[in-house]
């Protein structure tokens, strides 16, 4: 198989010291929340859940107000945010459930044919550490050059946050620390054994906020900050009549205990985000380590009648606080600060932005079909860069969205509803314009981009449209 055709670039990577010497090797540490939508923060204007660690990132680096994830679920979003491909190049389309094992006979890495963020750093003479949730398969033993540090989870899906089996020393053992704090422990302790052998390379990959299934109704008495909303009424979190397509969380949404323990699990994540911060300034690193949080995919909390994520509806859906998520950049003295985005950017983005950022410049060979592009000049101060586009395009197996500036075009497989939204006139996505007569110039227009995308960039063996296949067992077909 000619690996060349299934991603989009390879990296030939220099290390441009010269050019930026005091930028040279920064610390980078990564951290990635569970279901996150960007509205949940208080730099995103929500005055209901309090996050004033990650609102300081905000307020003192760069935060794009338009970041958008390429898939709905989990595992095909870290493995596009580690490899820069999108899940038709990856193959990873679904989250790894029960079907693709993730420890013991069969399991394996799903990304490993890739480069990939830690492997590239690592040539560059990082330490490597994980923190937290892989899912991406070959869970047991480090993965993608992890080897300097890895406790995870021996499988993706969150039961509770208490007494859950963990993966540490390459064993699997329950742990009754709340999870979130217990990856924040671990995360201060890498630092501090790597802090005298920089730079070093950390993934913090929170199973957390979630919001899904029965762990939101489970220990609500141990679990952090939830005395802190005991009562409170959480308007950010829109009380709304199910949409007639959520196929799962009917018994969550609208309900105030879930409502509260999300708000308590994204301060808890905040929490820990403040220890970072405070553990760099008391190793002198503070100035020398670029932060980065993101979420893996949007999550919608009663907005639209959806409690969860894209794959929580039939159809499967896209709506707008599904795909948008946080992600904000900090690195202070080293790239703006205070500076709010409008940029239209996604994860396929990210893997670029941030080898541009270090000064690692990968080199497209002959025949490499590159998807994603880098922001750094915004991180950098010096503008948007330029014939920067503005188009998200969103997959997940049976649906693909392009989303510009103004409209959004969702296309189904099969006999499924297709929807086109004029988002400048009805940013709610209330109005579906698929069939409308007026509007069949614009919707051309979009398919024509959507195809003319994926006809040229996904891989063939992974293109699920045109008989490709699935890393992770898909959910279409299987749970109507």
């Amino acid at each position: 198989m000619n690996l060349r055709l299934l991603f989009p670039f390879t990296f030939v990577v220099v290390l441009l010291s010269s050019a930026h010497p005091a930028w040279a090797r920064p610390n980078v540490i990564f951290v990635l929340t569970d279901n996150q939508g960007a509205w949940t923060l208080g730099c995103h204007g929500n005055a209901d859940v309090h996050t004033p660690n990650i609102d300081r990132l905000a307020r003192e680096g760069v935060r794009f107000t338009r970041a958008y994830a390429n898939n709905p679920v989990c595992s095909p979003n870290r493995a596009t945010l580690l490899t820069g491909l999108m899940p038709s190049q990856h193959g990873v389309h679904c989250y790894l459930s029960a079907g693709v094992p993730q420890v013991g006979e069969g399991s394996y890495c799903t990304i490993r044919e890739f480069p990939s963020l830690p492997k590239l750093l690592k040539a560059e003479g990082y330490s490597c550490g994980l923190a937290g949730k892989w899912h991406l398969g070959g869970n047991l033993h480090p993965q993608e050059a992890f080897d300097d540090y890895w406790i995870t989870m021996p499988h993706g899906a969150t039961s509770t946050f208490f007494d859950a089996y963990v993966i540490d020393d390459e064993a699997i053992r329950k742990e009754p620390e709340h999870l979130t704090r217990f990856w924040t422990r671990h995360a201060l302790r890498f630092i501090g054994q790597q802090s005298k052998n920089r730079p070093f390379f950390l993934y913090l990959a929170y199973n957390g906020p979630y919001g899904l299934g029965p762990a939101q109704l489970k220990d609500i008495d141990r679990v952090p900050h939830m005395a802190d909303y005991a009562g409170a009424a959480l308007p950010s979190f829109t009380r709304a009549e199910a949409h007639p397509w959520l196929h799962n969380n009917k018994d969550y949404i609208n309900n105030e205990t879930c409502i509260r323990r999300y708000a308590a699990e994204m301060t808890t994540i905040d929490d820990g985000v403040g220890e970072i911060l405070a553990k760099l300034k008391s190793l002198g690193l503070d100035d020398n380590t670029l932060v980065v949080f993101a979420g893996d995919n949007g999550w919608a909390g009663g907005q639209h009648g959806i409690w969860g994520m894209g794959d929580h509806t039939r159809p499967l859906s896209a709506f707008e606080h599904t795909m948008r998520v946080p992600l904000i950049w900090w690195w202070p003295g080293k790239i703006a600060k205070g500076i709010t985005s409008d940029l239209m950017v996604s994860h396929r983005d990210f893997l670029p932005s941030m080898l541009d950022l270090l000064g690692l410049r990968p080199a497209p060979a002959a025949g490499d079909n590159k998807t994603g592009h880098s922001y750094a000049s915004v991180l950098r101060g010096d503008g948007d860069p330029k014939d920067w586009d503005n188009t998200i395009y969103y997959e997940f197996e049976t649906m693909r969205c392009i989303r510009t500036a103004t409209m959004k075009w969702i296309e189904r497989q099969g006999d499924e509803v297709d929807e086109l939204y004029d988002l400048a006139a009805d940013p709610d996505e209330q109005r579906n314009l698929a069939e409308d007569s007026a509007a069949a110039a614009q919707k051309a227009a979009l398919k024509q981009r959507l195809d003319a995308f994926f006809n040229a960039n996904a891989a063939p063996e992974f293109d699920l449209w045109h008989g490709g296949r699935s890393k992770a067992k898909l959910i279409h077909g299987r749970d109507k």
